[in-house]
Order: structure tokens, then sequence, then C-alpha cells
């Protein structure tokens, strides 16, 4: 008989420290890269390079006894919705990984870390929609603040509603689609024995396949296979594949061993990463606006955090007081 092993409290913030850092570096590798690789190229060969990085993972799981989805004798129904799933969320994936770095080239590498953190607020929506999740008080003070820190952002730190950046807006499309993704993806994690080595091994598997396709019919064979062959080019690939593979990882262990508030609690400050390092790096003036920005969105994710403790605790002080 296998037993579930313990949760690790400690593991799980370190991982959580780890995911942190490389969400920082990741904006200011991708704005680093020469700057005739373009946005789409780049995302497709990030991709296959994050698809190599996955292999070693993914074997040395199929070595083991319980390897997983591949073994798993799962009804025919779920087989089919599972593959729809793996097949959907990757292409969203593979959408939102273009998303990504074309919103961090054209936004700035500081504003779109910041826009990113616009995540919580598609959760809410997607929650109250299809979960009929009726949000607190206190809940909806916070996100209404997180909409006024995103606005201010938007606007250059002016208010003035023709000053918004068409290209920050285009950011906001990034945790839009994380959002989906994550939602839909969620079910086969919760209800196959499917792996964290195997989701990102599945969601790169077809990212790159559809962002291959996608680079062949804007940007033609010539351009993307010669890119292929510019040593340059896949030097700062590599590192952007990996470093955002690792993330992924990081991510996904962390939450199996602390809850995903804390994990998301302990990565909240990552574009102040990202702010010290465009500095270092791409000597990126910092605006006092974008500071400012960031701090209103980091009280802000962190209230959202304090107001779902405090209404779970609530519920299951409710759930007890019904036991009497």
């Amino acid at each position: 008989m296998t037993t579930t092993p313990e949760p690790n409290i400690k593991l799980g913030i370190s991982y959580s420290f780890i995911s942190l850092v490389l969400l920082g570096f990741m904006p200011v590798i991708s704005n680093s890269r020469p700057g005739e690789l373009n946005a789409l190229n780049f995302a497709l060969y990030l991709s296959v390079w994050q698809l190599i990085c996955s292999l070693p993972l993914v074997f040395a799981e199929l070595r083991l006894k319980s390897p997983g989805i591949f073994t798993a004798n799962l009804p025919e129904n779920t087989q089919k919705r599972t593959i729809i799933i793996i097949m959907l969320t990757g292409l969203i994936f593979g959408i939102s990984t273009y998303v990504y770095v074309l919103s961090v080239e054209k936004a700035g590498t500081v504003s779109a870390a910041i826009a990113i953190q616009a995540y919580p607020l598609f959760a809410i929506l997607w929650e109250t929609i299809f979960l009929n999740r009726r949000k607190s008080a206190l809940e909806l003070a916070f996100t209404v603040l997180l909409i006024i820190s995103l606005y201010y952002l938007a606007t250059g730190g002016t208010w003035e509603i023709k000053g918004i950046s068409p290209w920050f807006v285009f950011a906001l499309g990034l945790p839009l689609l994380w959002s989906i993704a994550h939602v839909i993806v969620k079910e086969v994690l919760d209800k196959t024995p499917i792996t964290p080595a195997q989701v990102t091994f599945f969601r790169v598997l077809i990212s790159s396949f559809v962002l291959f396709f996608i680079a062949l019919l804007i940007n033609g064979p010539e351009s993307v296979f010669a890119g292929f062959g510019n040593s340059v080019f896949q030097q700062f690939a590599l590192l952007m594949g990996f470093v955002y593979y690792l993330e992924l990882i990081a991510w996904f262990y962390a939450v199996k061993h602390v809850d995903v508030s804390v994990a998301s609690s302990i990565t909240t400050p990552w574009p102040a990463v990202t702010m010290v390092l465009a500095v270092i790096f791409l000597q990126e003036k910092i605006a006092a606006y974008q500071v400012f920005s960031m701090l209103l969105v980091a009280i802000s994710i962190y209230g959202l955090l304090y107001a779902g403790k405090i209404k779970r605790a609530a519920r299951h002080s409710a759930k007890l007081n019904e036991g009497f």
C-alpha cells in the first residue's frame, strides 16, 4: 500500500522563493535578446528549448513504478476529455508565450511585469461567472484598488484616458490567457494522476507545434529556419527557455507543499526584482509612477489574499457551528 507523502512547508516556501527570483529575471532576459530576433520567432525558439529541458525529468519519472498519466487506466470519457484539455491548454499557452515576449518588448520590461499582476482580477471574474462564488466587501475593496492601480499605470501616471498605453492593455491579455488555461488544466490535475513534469511537457510540446506553424505563416520558412541556425539567437532562447521551464516546475512543486495563496504571497513582489534587474542590465529608467503603481498592486494582492483567508475562516467557523 502506497501513502501520499506529507507536504513539506519549508520545501514549498523554498520553491516559492525560487519561482519569485526566476519570474523577476524572465522579462529582463526576454528584452536582452538581439533586436533583429522578432518576438514570434523568439517565442518559438524558447518553447522548443523548454521542451528539450522538460525531457530529462519526464524520462526519470517513466522509470518509476507509477509514471503518472502514461500508464493510467482511465475511463474512455476521461481519456477523451483529458486529450482535449491538453490540446486546448497547449494552444492557449503557445499563444500566451508570444503575447508575453511581445508585451515585454512593446509595453516595457517593468510595465509588462506589473500588468501581469492583474491575474487575480481574471481569476475573480471566472470564479464569479462559472463557480458562482460571491466576493466579500473586503475582497471587492481590494479588487477596486487593484483596478485603480492598473489604470494609473496604464495612463503613465496621468490618470487621463487619452494617455492609456495600447501595449499595456495588450499586456493584460497575458494574465487573461493564463487564468483561462489554469482553470481548464486544474481539472486534469485534480482528476488524473498526471504529474507537474508531465503537465509542463505536454504544455510546451503543443505550444511548440502551435508557434511553429504560426511563425511559418507569418514570418516565412526562411526566417524561421535561419533563426534556428543562428547561434546567438539560440543562446538567448536556450537561456529564456531554461529559466521559464525551471519557473514552471518550481511553481508546480511549490503548490504541492503549500497552499496556492501562500505561494502567491511569496511571489507577489517579483516585479520589484524585475525593476532592479532592468536598471542594472538594460539601463532602463524607472519612473516614480511605476514604483507607486507596483506598491499599490502589491498591497491589493496581499489584501485579496488576506480577505480570502478571513472568508475561508468564517466559512469554516460556520460549518463547525452547524455541527452543534
